[in-house]
């Protein structure tokens, strides 16, 4: 039994759905008569077809049987407007075999599953013609058992005729469609080329500024270092210098570490600019959020030769979540998971609904974290991890993680296993703070 849930539908489905009733009865009305005043020649089911080929998540059959009422209610009344001795009854009676028509009309658009072959227009029209024969002959039976209507050979000759020029219609104005898209689609990918090359640009600006910055803490570094050397050379008694000359030189250090402060402020601003310029792809369902971050470190794991299986699960209705908001904590999660497995291993992201809150559980058959370390495992610099050259890493991805944590009014920890291998960090972040524009 096909049944049609409202609230189901996108509100843009709904308003395609309300202009189909609409227009298909007033379309109905644009008609002319190619053989006499009797038979007469309509873009109702022309306008039903491109209805039909838009309203992808309602049923056919059911776009039929709206549509088929809308067009009998319209001509009843325009009946009872036109007709003042006219019966109601009778005109539902006369106007009847035209439901009959639409009805039938979707429905063989629906077995014959005319949507495989929406990029195809050619064979929408030949299909086109069988589903106007199948309509139209419908529509005479319907005249004849409700009406008396004669069946004819010209009559069907007629309907024969009739059903190629409205496929030929249907074909040229599904064709306009369909190149209006094309350059609809076609200016959004202009406009996404257009977007990335200013990223790029205003990225590779700042990379310019910051690696000016680089510079400038090396030489203040050097300075710096100077000073100190000066400075001990005097305590010793090796060296004489006035302390005019020790200003002069604290305060060339202070003026270059000012300078490095703007350009840092320079940075920041433009990549503030860059971060707030969004679009509607900064925010996605947390399926695809989840699905990025797992092809991403899938590849990570690959490049450390590491064999890991990764597995996700969310619980509970989600909204759309902002997508570097999401993916910077995670990330940071999942990619220190990654680094702690030794070889092979298994790491689990769980994502849950817990009414206004959201959250995020990311575990690891690695070999844990020892329990005196978990304390500071937060503080900036802190690391268990070293490369094979002995060299420590950064220390700072899970300090980064508890602080945009709470900067979003939430928090992390380290999640207490008694038996369990491995590592778990839960996550836990007001669903409202990771679905307002930031």
């Amino acid at each position: 039994m096909v049944i049609l849930n409202l609230h189901s539908l996108e509100k843009k489905e709904l308003q395609l759905l309300v202009a189909m009733i609409i227009l298909v009865p007033l379309a109905g009305e644009i008609k002319f008569y190619p053989f006499n005043e009797v038979y007469r020649v309509s873009f109702g089911p022309p306008t039903l077809f491109i209805f039909l080929l838009w309203l992808r998540k309602v049923p056919a059959v059911i776009c039929g049987v709206l549509a088929g009422l809308s067009i009998v209610t319209f001509r009843v009344l325009l009946d009872l407007i036109s007709l003042t001795s006219v019966d109601w009854m009778a005109s539902i009676h006369t106007n009847s075999p035209y439901f009959f028509y639409y009805f039938t009309y979707a429905l063989v658009f629906s077995v014959l599953r005319i949507h495989r072959f929406y990029n195809r227009p050619w064979v929408i029209g030949l299909l086109g013609i069988v589903i106007e024969l199948a309509a139209g002959i419908v529509e005479l039976l319907a005249e004849n058992i409700m009406i008396g209507t004669v069946m004819t050979l010209d009559a069907f000759n007629k309907i024969m005729i009739i059903a190629i020029f409205r496929s030929f219609f249907v074909i040229g104005l599904f064709s306009m469609i369909k190149l209006h898209e094309s350059k609809l689609r076609e200016a959004e990918i202009q406009k996404r080329n257009e977007h990335m090359i200013m990223l790029v640009s205003n990225l590779y600006e700042e990379s310019v500024l910051l690696k000016k910055s680089v510079q400038d803490a090396e030489e203040i570094t050097r300075q710096s270092y100077n000073l100190y050397q000066k400075l001990q050379e005097i305590r010793k008694g090796k060296k004489r210098l006035s302390l005019e000359e020790l200003s002069r030189h604290a305060l060339r250090i202070a003026g270059e570490v000012h300078e490095i402060k703007k350009d840092n402020q320079r940075i920041l601003s433009g990549l503030s600019k860059v971060i707030s310029e969004e679009s509607s792809l900064d925010y996605l369902d947390v399926r695809s959020l989840l699905s990025i971050i797992v092809r991403t470190h899938e590849k990570y794991a690959e490049l450390l030769g590491k064999n890991i299986e990764f597995s996700i699960a969310y619980n509970g209705s989600h909204p759309e979540y902002h997508v570097y908001t999401f993916i910077s904590i995670v990330n940071n999660l999942v990619a220190n998971a990654v680094e702690a497995i030794k070889g092979t291993g298994s790491i689990e992201i769980a994502v849950e609904r817990e009414n206004d809150w959201l959250q995020i559980r990311v575990h690891d058959d690695g070999p844990g974290i020892p329990d005196q370390y978990k304390d500071i495992i937060f503080k900036p610099g802190f690391t268990l991890k070293f490369d094979s050259t002995g060299n420590s890493s950064t220390g700072i991805g899970l300090s980064y993680v508890k602080e945009l944590a709470e900067k979003l009014n939430g928090e992390v920890m380290i999640a207490h296993q008694e038996d369990s291998k491995g590592a778990t960090f839960i996550v836990r972040l007001p669903i409202g703070n990771l679905t307002q524009k930031r």
